[in-house]
């Protein structure tokens, strides 16, 4: 079968209760899940479902959250250079430099949401979803590179400055309006990465670690770094100015960079996990599975590739045996019917399949 863009104007499959080993004749089941699901939603023919990710609603919501972090960064950022100015502080210039640096991040996630949701064409029959991590490891290193070598560098050249009288209240009045500010755009990451993970049986945590979403990732952990820093910046000018020994506020910068640092190291490896081809959780590849033998006009399978190609998106790729002694035309038939069921799920990029080798080993549901 040839590699072709995923219908958009195809008719939603049935709905149906799923039952290992069952023959039906409905189409393929809308799911609610992700990498880490650890229960699988899916309507059912009682009338009873689960709500089916509306990719509208996500993107949207991904959206507002990146807007909020980058409003709230440039505001905080500007206050913070001020703030840095007047007091001379290493740990305030670091936190400025940080802020600036997340801002722009912002903006860098904001053109990933934009490019990643444009439809497959000719050039690009997967769809344009990779274009997220894309965009996604690029803000990281400008995490890595604005925010952790500028405050690691400015801890360095100021841990043995001269002791010098300085007013640190302003210091800690921005600090505090800017862990208020920090905090709401954590808090609003936190409650969208705890509804998605409620819908699939996980931590809010656990969900934003293992998201195909890279977005929502990236402007959390930068949001609890930004908050964490604030509680480090805080502490090492409150020991400056008990203490009045400056390599505190130093000491403060350098650990701030080097919080950036580790968490601008896991982006980046979480985006290159899923930039290079990262295959779905055993969960959605035995779902997957059962679907294919379910399915009416499939005797077996004997090959079944799952990779994430975007948020939310799986590419599949199998190959199968058809029941019956059926010609070319019809098994050709039978599999575009089939693909097409699976791409009328909101949750599948593209699905191709081709025929099984006579002699290939088949899988099946007690191997997983």
């Amino acid at each position: 079968m040839s590699l072709k863009p995923s219908k958009d104007n195809l008719p939603s499959p049935a709905t149906h209760q799923s039952t290992p080993h069952t023959r039906r004749s409905r189409g393929i089941s809308q799911i609610n899940i992700d990498r880490t699901s650890t229960a699988l939603t899916h309507s059912d023919s009682n009338g009873s479902s689960e709500t089916v990710p509306n990719k509208d609603k996500q993107h949207s919501g991904s959206l507002v959250t990146v807007l909020i972090a980058v409003g709230a960064n440039l505001i905080i950022a500007i206050a913070k250079t001020i703030a840095a100015f007047m007091t001379g502080s290493a740990s305030m210039i670091a936190e400025s430099a940080h802020s600036w640096a997340d801002a722009g991040n912002g903006t860098l996630l904001i053109v990933a949401e934009k490019k990643a949701v444009k439809p497959a064409d000719a050039n690009h029959p997967l769809g344009y979803g990779k274009e997220s991590y894309v965009w996604s490891m690029i803000a990281a290193f400008g995490v890595f590179m604005a925010g952790s070598i500028v405050s690691i560098y400015t801890g360095i050249t100021e841990w043995n400055a001269p002791e010098s009288e300085t007013n640190y209240t302003i210091g800690f009045i921005i600090l505090a309006v800017a862990f208020v500010l920090e905090g709401f755009s954590l808090v609003q990451a936190y409650l969208q990465s705890k509804k998605h993970g409620e819908a699939i049986n996980i931590s809010a945590i656990g969900y934003v670690v293992d998201t195909s979403n890279p977005t929502l990732r990236g402007v959390f952990f930068e949001d609890l770094a930004a908050v964490i820093g604030l509680v480090i910046a805080a502490a090492a000018m409150g020991m400056h100015a008990y203490t009045g020994q400056p390599f505190w506020d130093a000491l403060g910068s350098i650990i701030v960079g080097l919080l950036l640092g580790v968490v601008a190291i896991f982006l980046i490896s979480r985006n290159r996990d899923f930039l290079v081809g990262y295959k779905v959780s055993d969960r959605i590849h035995t779902y997957v599975l059962s679907e294919l033998l379910n399915h009416p006009d499939i005797d077996s399978v004997s090959y079944l590739h799952l990779e994430w190609v975007g948020p939310k998106k799986i590419f599949m790729v199998a190959a199968v045996d058809i029941a019956g002694n059926q010609k070319e035309k019809e098994i050709a038939q039978k599999f575009e019917d089939i693909e097409n069921q699976f791409r009328a799920n909101p949750l599948f990029q593209e699905a191709i399949l081709t025929l099984s080798a006579p002699s290939a080993d088949v899988l099946n549901l007690s191997s997983r």
